[in-house]
């Protein structure tokens, strides 16, 4: 299998192993789409790491194959790649992309699927497909923007450029620097913690969040007072305030 995913401790590692540069085939694509529609369905998956092995997060899409597509190939099959992207930015979890080695067209764009990204110091990301003469077609041109803003993105995009980690995370595409050995242990442990909290109120923040960006801001705050009052029908609510009350801040338990 050229993904896979292992569940442990709560946490679902999203793994890809297409050696030696995961290059992003279609069959990855797609098996990358049924996994993420797996985490999202399992109760014993609360928090999702993206991961792609200790020397290169994803190199990209692959060449070889897109070369051989024309163009009606490529009407049929794009809305089925951004799909399997948007079907791991829809995981209604907590997801950390831990990032390793090159992170790069279709890699970088899987990366900013993710909530938040933990980069390895050599880590190398960037959209490079104006170079083939292409845009980025699996989110990044909407992703990117909407993270780091629309200036940076586009020098990005325009450019084809690749950018370091140091760089990477003065401009907010990715939320922390650690060695490169460090990467998935700090990604499994960010995960770890969040899937030992209340999924109904992380899926209410990650939905309310996401919603917001998408939207005028009387409707983003139509959807958080939403969450917010259907909470209270919750137990992790009711236990959470109780501990509150009785013990102090921090120390409810919610599994």
């Amino acid at each position: 299998m050229t993904v896979t995913l292992e569940v442990s401790a709560g946490v679902g590692t999203i793994r890809l192993d297409r050696p030696p540069m995961n290059a992003l085939d279609v069959a990855t694509q797609d098996r990358l789409k049924e996994l993420a529609e797996e985490a999202s369905r399992r109760d014993d998956v609360r928090a999702v790491v993206i991961y792609g092995g200790e020397r290169v997060f994803a190199a990209g899409a692959d060449i070889k194959e897109m070369q051989a597509m024309d163009h009606t190939a490529m009407v049929l099959r794009a809305k089925a790649l951004q799909d399997s992207f948007t079907a791991v930015a829809r995981i209604p979890k907590p997801v950390v992309a831990a990032v390793t080695g090159y992170a790069l067209g279709g890699g970088c764009e899987l990366a900013l699927c993710a909530d938040y990204r933990i980069a390895a110091e050599n880590a190398k990301l960037g959209q490079p497909e104006i170079l083939l003469g292409l845009i980025p077609g699996a989110g990044g041109t909407q992703r990117l923007a909407r993270l780091v803003g629309p200036s940076k993105a586009k020098d990005m995009i325009f450019t084809g450029r690749q950018v370091k980690a140091d760089e990477a995370l003065t401009m907010g595409l990715v939320d922390r620097v650690v060695p490169a050995a460090e990467v998935y242990e700090q990604a499994h442990a960010w995960a770890a913690g969040l899937a030992q909290g209340p999924a109904l109120a992380l899926r209410a923040a990650k939905e309310s969040v996401d919603a917001g960006l998408e939207t005028d801001i009387d409707t983003g705050l139509t959807v958080e007072r939403n969450w917010f009052a259907g909470l209270f029908a919750t137990e992790d609510r009711e236990r959470g305030m109780r501990s509150f009350v009785e013990e102090g801040p921090g120390k409810a338990k919610f599994l």
